[in-house]
């Protein structure tokens, strides 16, 4: 190793023991060798992913609404032999609406993913309603 790159310095850091064991098991998880390589590469590499959990709870609900709109309109088509095409058309405009979020979600996850990595051990792991 060149003298230059000798890691002869230390850095502290205080954490509670909850975050040390939740250190120890990324670092587990992680298949590097050692702790320190580990940290470096979090620190060097890793990336803080904040996300809108608003935009998840609002998949959530568009997709309950279609289970439900889907639900009624078998049990009517059972009792009345009918479907009608409001019905159709009220679950597609959900259902586009659940794309469009599930599309926003999707980018944001491919940009994390394609940032460009400097140490390759590591794997890290709309408005919705515009119709």
């Amino acid at each position: 190793m060149k003298d230059e790159n000798k890691r002869n310095l230390y850095l502290k850091v205080r954490v509670s023991q909850e975050e040390v064991d939740a250190i120890k098991r990324k670092f587990q998880n992680s298949g590097m060798d050692t702790l320190s390589g580990f940290v470096r590469a979090m620190i060097f590499e890793g990336y803080i992913v904040q996300m809108d959990e608003s935009k998840l709870q609002e998949i959530y609900k568009l997709a309950n609404n279609i289970a439900n709109n889907i639900n009624q309109i078998a049990a009517r088509a059972n009792s009345t032999h009918t479907v009608y095409k409001e019905d159709i058309d009220e679950i597609k405009n959900l259902v586009n609406q659940l794309w469009k979020l599930l599309q926003f979600l999707q980018s944001k996850v491919l940009q994390v993913k394609h940032r460009p990595k400097m140490i390759s051990a590591v794997r890290s792991f709309p408005d919705s309603t515009e119709n």
